[in-house]
């Protein structure tokens, strides 16, 4: 019989590995790397690059490296370091004994970039920063060669090593390549090799005052770890023949590098330099902000690494550029949280309801469903008791036909408890309802009729005598339109920004069972959302963030795509 399974779409980068493995390139290996920069977190965009390159390597039984392109102290940190392990290991990746730093190859590169001078394939130029960038040329016009560009090797030795010994301050010198000022290419235009930059280093200190720019650096990372597909964004096209060039100029091995289309997400900006100025302009928290794209900020929201690489995969990969819809992420999530989110109850919006024919004093402990997908995640008991809360829009005094909750002489089933019926409403002077007095039917216990009626409508409830306060925040966009970047004329992406991104919800009453449950738990909050617990919980206050609503909007943009 033909094989009538569905196989999965291969993209272009798994085409081009199982080539090189039937032809035996590099001997049948497929050995990739994860690169980050160590000067800020990384975002979810990061996490798409994570999932290709670890995933890459396990399909094809290759190996992934875990290095830090820590080429610019004045902008690197140890907690950037540390947040970015972290993340990667909590996304499900193993690194294995595998974790490197540029830092780590200084002294090589520094080998390499004296072999270059001494082959004529790289000088010491004194132009300023202004001059160099006016010497470049245009797109349309070639570039106008250093004054510098024909010192002698002996020349630019001698200046080199006087570099290095930090003889000379910021910005008088730098050391270029020697390759095309005509070039179509401006990545090829003598580009930069080493900087004098006097600022310690989070790993080797004061050691170096001289530091690779990471277009040299890279391409010797990857030659020295040995990487046989190194995979970069798209941005990276036009740097590739400067890649190619240095590792050819040294005659080291090549790995062959191969771009694709970085993931950008509506409602969002990715630029690190971006997220940078929201956390210290004061727009978000910190990068866990669960505004945040970051992979800190999306996990203090709730999300799974589990829902993160779900989004990574049906993404796909492409060569060219794409936006994502910020509704799918949400989907991937709400589709994991179903599966795994214990059920509980929590009133956001409390309103007291008394039953005033349940005895006073007693307290039943009811049964409770953990998760009605998961037989195994059992059931836990919850206290019920005289005095209830339930939302407050889950009454109205003069409803609509369709409304199907609470209302004078209507029937509702309290959700594992009872039904109960709305028999007087109580106003504050100014005509507020503040409580409802009820009767309830001692034969529906479960909230189950053994008569066969019919009661549509159920509504959550917590009890009050053991409801637990609770702050409760709401996350909205951070940007009011899709694509942040399109900003009115004379201002940035921050004019953008939405003002009620973060609604905070105080009062809140949640059952007793969440006392106890860790920092980052999520439970589905009935009829509400899925709600991750907050590190600011104290043993006074719950603290829970909204990771995402029951709504999904996904399957509204899949009508209309």
């Amino acid at each position: 019989m033909p094989d009538t399974e569905d196989k999965p779409i291969q993209n272009f980068i798994e085409t081009i590995i199982e080539k090189d493995i039937a032809d035996n390139k590099n001997g049948g290996r497929v050995h990739t790397r994860f690169p980050p920069e160590p000067n800020g977190y990384l975002h979810i965009g990061h996490a798409k690059s994570i999932c290709l390159n670890f995933g890459l390597a396990l399909k094809y039984n290759g190996l992934c490296n875990l290095r830090f392109d820590d080429t610019n102290p004045a902008k690197e940190d140890v907690e950037y370091v540390e947040s970015i392990i972290n993340d990667v290991r909590w996304l499900g990746f193993d690194w294995e004994n595998r974790l490197y730093f540029a830092s780590d190859y200084f002294r090589q590169f520094y080998e390499y970039a004296i072999q270059l001078i001494k082959d004529g394939n790289a000088y010491v130029c004194s132009l300023s920063t202004d001059e160099i960038r006016e010497y470049r040329g245009t797109l349309t016009e070639p570039g106008i060669p250093s004054p510098y560009r024909n010192r002698s090797v002996e020349e630019n030795l001698d200046l080199f090593e006087r570099m290095k010994a930090g003889e000379f301050e910021e910005g008088t010198h730098l050391l270029r390549a020697k390759i095309d000022m005509a070039s179509p290419n401006l990545n090829m235009r003598d580009p930069a090799i080493y900087r004098i930059k006097k600022a310690a280093h989070h790993r080797t200190g004061d050691t170096w005052c001289i530091y690779p720019m990471y277009d040299f650096a890279h391409g010797f990372e990857d030659s020295i770890e040995r990487i046989t597909h190194s995979i970069c964004t798209l941005e990276f096209e036009d740097h590739r023949p400067l890649y190619d060039w240095f590792l050819d100029k040294l005659g080291v091995f090549h790995p062959q590098q191969i771009e694709f289309g970085r993931l950008n997400l509506t409602y969002t900006v990715m630029s690190k330099r971006k997220l940078l100025r929201l956390v210290e302009e004061g727009y978000v928290s910190g990068w866990d902000d669960p505004r945040m794209p970051t992979i800190a900020g999306l996990r203090r929201r709730g999300y799974t690494p589990e829902s993160i690489r779900k989004f990574c995969e049906i993404i796909g990969v492409t060569k060219s550029f794409s936006i994502s819809e910020i509704s799918l992420l949400e989907y991937c999530l709400r589709e994991d949280l179903n599966l795994r989110a214990q059920r509980v109850m929590a009133v956001l919006h409390p309103l007291k309801v008394t039953i005033t024919n349940y005895p006073e004093g007693t307290v039943e402990m009811l049964d409770a469903v953990n998760n009605p997908e998961d037989e195994s995640a059992g059931t836990r008991k919850i206290p019920f008791s005289r005095v209830i809360y339930i939302e407050q829009e889950d009454f109205m005094e003069n409803p609509p036909k369709q409304f199907f909750r609470l209302s004078p002489g209507k029937e509702v089933r309290l959700k594992h408890a009872y039904y109960i019926t709305c028999q007087q409403v109580i106003k504050d002077d100014d005509g507020n309802v503040i409580e409802l007095l009820c009767t309830y039917d001692p034969q529906t216990r479960g909230g189950w009729s053994t008569d066969g009626r019919n009661v549509k409508g159920t509504s959550h409830w917590v009890s009050a005598a053991h409801a637990v306060d609770a702050e409760i925040r709401l996350y909205h966009h951070l940007f009011t339109v899709p694509n942040p970047e399109e900003a009115p004329e004379g201002k940035d992406f921050t004019a953008n920004i939405n003002p009620h991104s973060l609604e905070v919800l105080a009062g809140c009453k949640v059952e007793p069972s969440l006392v106890e449950a860790a920092n980052g738990t999520v439970y589905q909050f009935l009829r509400q959302g899925y709600f991750s617990k907050d590190p600011d919980s104290t043993s006074d206050k719950l603290v829970f963030n909204r990771a995402v609503s029951l709504r999904d909007t996904w399957q509204k943009v899949k009508k209309n795509v």
